[in-house]
């Protein structure tokens, strides 16, 4: 049908005067346009498709009511086809803003129906969309025009004189048209740099905020360990006065034993995310480490009734790794079964060498979790059981930071469950230390010192400083006690002391300067200065060191840890 007869067959208007005018038969109009014209729903349906559209993509109606990325997928013979991506980009683009898209020249490919085969075609693509009366979009006009010709010819490097005058005006319409959409892609441009420097700026906004949380953690992790430190020598205290022991007993320790492993956690899980947690590799058996780590957890598991099973090869499990952390992954494993694990439950922990591998599983039968779930659990605050009134303590940060110390050992951490109420059980993969090498030389015991010591205790925390006095006199050793940074500088100057207890962050100055100025006296030289703080990260170690001090304890600090400090 020619143009006249379009126009007179849908808007015929040589009628009588008087006669009404008729209504366009817009159905007839929109299948008779010359551009290949496409109509989708805003979840790109296709609604609708005219006779231009059909025959230039070579298909028919029945593509009617399905997805558009159904019948158009990109070709699966070229790694590089990116037609899909980029139509779904522009088409949610007009979705989100109500705004039309240009896009640029796109190669994409259209199946021909013959066994899966393609046709390579290029397109000049516009997206436009359709609004109500509340500025929603209803449906989407995808308008094409197929340019497979003209990127031939442009590809060849040479026109074709087969091309008439209107092909040849057609070619210069498309001249204009791509120089249109150069602009806009540089405008585009323009407007990415702009972008990119704003990115920039927030990157280095986000870098200053990650650093001022990483302090307040720091402090917030010091200011839990002094009133921890206190309660903990206090209970200690109370259990050298009843030696028949106290119901409360228990009690206190078992939750002053949750409330450090916490403060540990968080202090941990910021190591982690930072990528600072710190490694101290040595040659070791890890049977060794997963016995003790079971032996601390056990008096756990008996509180309620749950048992611990524990299960070791007859040989040595050679690994290079630190005793300390590798214990950690236990522990934090450990305590995750017996917050998941009802009254009455069974835990099993079992280490083998399977593959020249060392493989350690924590396997328990608790309340599980769905299968998808597994990789989530070791995301930072993320908990197998939803919060609320029954919801056991904890931060969500155990099990991340048990991935963190195996993966930094090059091994592998998973979690496997059948299902909530179905148990749970987790499996740590370490790479094993060579077969011929030498057993790790193990510490000589030492025995209890008898020495009696004229110690100092600088502590600004009154109740803490009080309860370590009693404990290291009860011991037999002449203890003094000041509570700010310059009364411990005075105190230096008239008493000659063997060792000196030193808190870092005391009200007046710090305890980094307390040691240097002891150190600096004649008599520094013999003293030996022992770091108690809250604050125990890498760089607090290296400051202490730095500074003079002989050991950098971490709090709570047990009084079997110090006695043995004491003693060496």
């Amino acid at each position: 049908m020619d143009t006249v007869s379009i126009r007179e067959a849908a808007m015929s208007t040589s009628r009588p005067s008087g006669t009404p005018k008729p209504v366009p038969d817009f159905r007839r109009l929109f299948d008779s346009t010359l551009s290949p014209l496409l109509i989708l729903a805003p979840d790109f349906t296709i609604v609708e498709v005219n006779r231009a559209y059909l025959t230039a993509t070579g298909t028919r109606r029945s593509i009617v009511g399905r997805p558009v990325f159904d019948v158009f997928p990109d070709n699966p013979e070229d790694p590089s086809a990116d037609g899909v991506t980029n139509l779904r980009r522009s088409l949610e683009t007009v979705v989100g803003t109500g705004r039309t898209d240009t896009m640029a020249l796109q190669r994409y490919d259209i199946p021909t129906g013959d066994e899966g085969g393609f046709v390579e075609r290029y397109w000049s693509p516009v997206n436009t969309p359709v609004l109500d009366a509340d500025g929603r979009v209803t449906h989407i006009i995808h308008r094409v025009e197929d340019v497979t010709e003209f990127v031939r010819l442009r590809r060849a490097g040479h026109e074709r004189e087969r091309a008439a005058a209107e092909a040849q005006m057609r070619a210069e319409g498309m001249e204009i048209d791509l120089f249109v959409r150069a602009r806009e892609i540089r405008e585009v441009n323009e407007q990415l740099r702009r972008v990119n420097g704003e990115l920039d700026a927030a990157g280095r906004q986000l870098q200053e905020e990650q650093r001022a949380k990483d302090r307040f953690i720091a402090t917030l992790s010091h200011e839990l360990r002094n009133p921890l430190a206190a309660a903990t020598a206090a209970t200690e205290l109370l259990a050298l006065d009843l030696p028949g022991g106290h119901p409360a007993l228990p009690v206190l320790e078992r939750q002053l034993g949750i409330l450090a492993r916490m403060s540990n956690d968080l202090l941990d899980g910021t190591r982690a995310l930072t990528g600072r947690l710190e490694l101290v590799p040595d040659r070791m058996d890890l049977r060794s480490a997963v016995e003790s780590a079971c032996a601390d957890m056990r008096g756990l598991f008996v509180h309620e009734g749950r048992s611990l099973e524990l299960r070791l090869p007859d040989g040595p499990v050679l690994v290079d790794g630190d005793r300390l952390r590798l214990a950690q992954v236990l522990t934090n494993l450990l305590s995750n079964a017996l917050k998941y694990t009802l009254p009455g439950g069974r835990t099993e922990v079992c280490l083998a060498i399977v593959d020249g591998q060392a493989r350690l599983t924590v396997r328990d039968d608790g309340i599980g979790f769905d299968p998808g779930q597994a990789e989530e659990l070791f995301g930072v605050f993320m908990r197998a059981a939803p919060a609320g009134p029954h919801t056991p303590e904890g931060l969500g940060l155990g099990l991340a930071v048990a991935r963190t110390i195996v993966e930094l050992h090059g091994g592998r951490i998973s979690a496997h469950s059948d299902g909530p109420g179905k148990g749970a059980s987790f499996g740590v993969l370490l790479p094993t230390a060579a077969p011929d090498a030498p057993q790790p030389a193990r510490p000589a015991a030492t025995g209890r010192a008898q020495r009696q010591l004229v110690i100092l205790i600088v502590e600004d925390n009154t109740d803490l400083a009080a309860t370590y006095r009693t404990l290291l006199e009860r011991q037999g050793h002449h203890v003094t006690v000041v509570h700010t940074g310059a009364d411990a500088v005075t105190a230096t100057e008239a008493n000659l002391f063997d060792v000196v207890l030193c808190d870092l962050g005391l009200p007046d100055m710090d305890g980094y300067t307390v040691a240097r100025t002891v150190r600096s006296r004649p008599h520094g030289a013999g003293l030996r200065l022992i770091a108690v703080s809250g604050f125990s990260r890498g760089t607090d170690r290296t400051l202490a060191h730095e500074a003079g001090f002989d050991a950098h304890l971490a709090k709570p600090l047990p009084l079997a840890d110090l006695l043995d400090l004491l003693e060496r």
